[in-house]
């Protein structure tokens, strides 16, 4: 065969996808990337928010990497279908807003285990997914810090505010008053803090004279230190 036939050859089964892939081969890469999808499935399941947990979602994080490996086969095939490929897929737009910026994560996990499969780095993938897995939980482990508190007072009668203020500097720090309102006879006077200390604070609030109403309002969001 001269050096022509063997260029023609290979310029044929680059573009009309001659390459050999062996089936067994491919339905084991397939299959642990199924396998890898189902893991993560697991994972996304057992650690997210239950307030942002979807199952079409997860189902969705689960697919993508059969998908992925299926497409990195194709390509390796033939060149005409990996160009296809890249030209369908650069057209995609998707609209749907991520609820939690945790979910990006786990689609990028789950696309990387995909190219990984596609490839054929099975172990590369299995060994992403124990070092994600671990640093998933470990991470989940570390409580958030205690935030801020804020404190609302309202009476129709006179009260003595400095004796308010200092009985919130003794169960809290970094008192601070955020407003103060009058209407009606009606006087409103908002606190911020930090206090850990909540129950005691109410209580010794109830007691003091002229106080009508008491309003706690604890942060429950997450806090950056």
């Amino acid at each position: 065969m001269s050096t022509q036939d063997v260029i023609k050859k290979t310029v044929y089964e680059m573009f009309a996808g001659g390459s050999d892939m062996q089936p067994g081969r491919i339905i084991f890469l397939l299959a642990a990337s199924a396998v890898l999808g189902l893991y993560i499935f697991a994972v996304y399941k057992n650690q997210s928010k239950s307030a942002f947990y979807s199952k079409d979602l997860n189902v969705t994080i689960a697919g993508l990497p059969i998908i992925v490996c299926g497409m990195l086969l194709a390509m390796q095939g033939s060149l005409v279908v990996s160009l296809g490929m890249v030209g369908a897929l650069s057209i995609v737009r998707f609209r749907n807003a991520v609820k939690s910026p945790l979910d990006l994560l786990y689609f990028f996990w789950s696309i990387s285990i995909g190219i990984m499969c596609g490839v054929g780095l099975v172990v590369l993938a299995l060994f992403v997914s124990v070092i994600m897995t671990a640093l998933v939980v470990l991470l989940h482990l570390v409580p958030n810090a205690k935030t801020t508190s804020v404190v609302v007072l309202r009476s129709g009668k006179e009260v003595d505010w400095n004796a308010v203020r200092e009985l919130l500097k003794r169960h809290g720090k970094n008192v601070k008053e955020k407003s103060r309102s009058r209407q009606g006879g009606q006087t409103e006077i908002i606190f911020e803090l930090f206090t850990r200390e909540e129950d005691a604070l109410v209580s010794e609030l109830e007691k003091m004279d002229n106080i009508e109403q008491i309003h706690f309002l604890s942060h429950d969001g997450e806090y950056r230190i």
